[in-house]
């Protein structure tokens, strides 16, 4: 059985090291290939201050590639008794190259390499969801224009209250997510900034070249107070799920609406026929599982922020083994908000609206605002033509002006989905994903 990194004369008790471990070393395999690229980068720089010659580098750049296609190919595991990703790359390393293998981790602590691998972990993902948000945010913009002229019910308080369109509702879902992208925005950059040289948090007495890895990596920056980058630890993480919490947030609106338009009593959508299931005894049932389940999945996302809350509250500076428990919360929610995005696109690009819902009289009265403006427009005062509506209403008199026309920015008539669009596009093209890309690239010689 492998010896743990740390471990010296004395060895742990089983059940202890399975306590302690938990569910690191299976996480851990979603981190593996972005310890690879620290290590290149890291082991470039020992070699730039002279800990490692030319040579001992080239071995370990050619060995970690190789590692790296393992892991690419979905080859690589930890194995048993190895604790966690880094001791099993170091392992692979030494058994290959030897004393060289295990130079590599001069100048460097499992602390900061951790807190490197998490960072291009989350800024690897933060650029997937960032693109599946912009698939959904274009097929509600493209729903929103084909239905912009489909009227529709508003409501306050769930009950019938103006005029409203399709065109709106999908738009409203757009630029909440042109929200959404911003908070999106924030976690990228306050993860895109480089841990490696902290080590332990307190840096090391090697002269390390930390300018050298941000670049090698692709950050923005550097976290340069090598304390902060070790309480940075939890805090970039809770930062990274308020900005999922978003995303989910307008994603449980929107399938809330979605089950309740979907429904008898409503009919105001239908969703796909593949997209719904039906009830093992009543032969008539479409159910709306699919956004039923993205509805509690993007709820208890809601709540990760505050699950990591209390995992990392109160912890004073330096590093301390609860912060292992966040990886446990944190880094399963961005295949969950993925999946839900993925959903969500699949149906809202498909979804029918019903064009016909205003030949119900039961909508009758949500025109009755546009006949109040109409007679103010007349001259009438508002209170007066208000007071004659409603009367009118009670007295069964009032007859609907259906042809609606509203012009301001915003409106019916008026969605601004361009400008929604221009700034959505803003914020995320503002976010330069080919620099890290192409950083990542130049380690792996792709």
């Amino acid at each position: 059985m492998a010896k743990k990194l740390w471990e010296k004369n004395i060895d742990v008790n089983p059940e202890i090291e399975r306590f302690t471990v938990g569910r690191d070393r299976e996480l851990d395999l979603l981190l593996a290939r972005y310890d690879v690229l620290g290590s290149i980068a890291h082991s470039a720089m020992l070699n730039n201050i002279g800990i490692l010659t030319d040579s001992e580098t080239s071995d370990l750049h050619n060995e970690l590639r190789n590692i790296y296609g393992i892991i690419k190919n979905g080859k690589f595991i930890i194995e048993e008794g190895v604790e966690d990703v880094h001791s099993q790359v170091e392992l692979l390393l030494t058994r290959k190259l030897g004393d060289t293998g295990k130079k590599i981790h001069s100048g460097r602590s499992r602390n900061d390499q951790v807190l490197v691998d998490l960072k291009l972990f989350t800024r690897h993902e933060l650029q997937n969801i960032c693109k599946a948000v912009i698939g959904l945010f274009d097929a509600l913009q493209r729903q929103s224009e084909k239905n912009k002229d489909v009227l529709m019910p508003g409501y306050t308080h769930l009950q019938v209250a103006m005029p409203s369109s399709f065109g709106l509702w999908f738009g409203a879902y757009a630029e909440s997510l042109a929200d959404d992208m911003l908070f999106l925005q924030a976690a990228y950059k306050m993860c895109n900034r480089n841990p490696l040289g902290s080590a332990a948090g307190y840096g090391s007495s090697f002269p390390l070249n930390r300018t050298m890895t941000t670049e090698l990596l692709g950050f923005d920056s550097m976290n340069y107070n090598v304390v902060y980058a070790q309480m940075g630890r939890g805090k970039s993480e809770k930062n990274v799920a308020f900005a999922l919490a978003s995303v989910a947030g307008t994603l449980a609106k929107m399938a809330f609406d979605a089950c309740m338009f979907n429904s008898q009593n409503f009919g105001f959508v239908k969703l796909p026929a593949e997209c719904t299931t039906g009830s093992s005894i009543m032969p008539h049932k479409k159910n709306p599982d699919v956004f039923e389940i993205m509805r509690a999945k993007c709820n208890r996302l809601q709540a990760l922020p505050m699950d990591i809350t209390m995992v990392m509250n109160n912890l004073p500076s330096g590093y301390f083994r609860d912060l292992q428990v966040i990886k446990e919360l944190f880094l399963p929610a961005f295949a969950d908000i993925k999946d839900c995005l993925s959903m969500a696109t699949y149906i809202i690009e498909r979804i029918e609206v019903n064009k016909e819902i205003l030949n119900d009289s039961r909508y009758d009265a949500m025109f009755s605002v546009e006949e109040v403006n109409r007679l103010a427009t007349e001259g009438m005062p508002f209170r007066d033509a208000y007071k004659k509506v409603g009367l009118d209403i009670e007295a069964g008199a009032f007859t609907p002006n259906k042809d609606v026309h509203h012009t301001h920015e915003g409106s019916i008539g008026n969605p601004c989905n361009e400008e929604i669009r221009k700034i959505m596009y803003g914020i995320y093209e503002a976010m330069d994903f080919n620099k890290a890309r192409s950083a990542e690239q130049a380690l792996l010689n792709e």
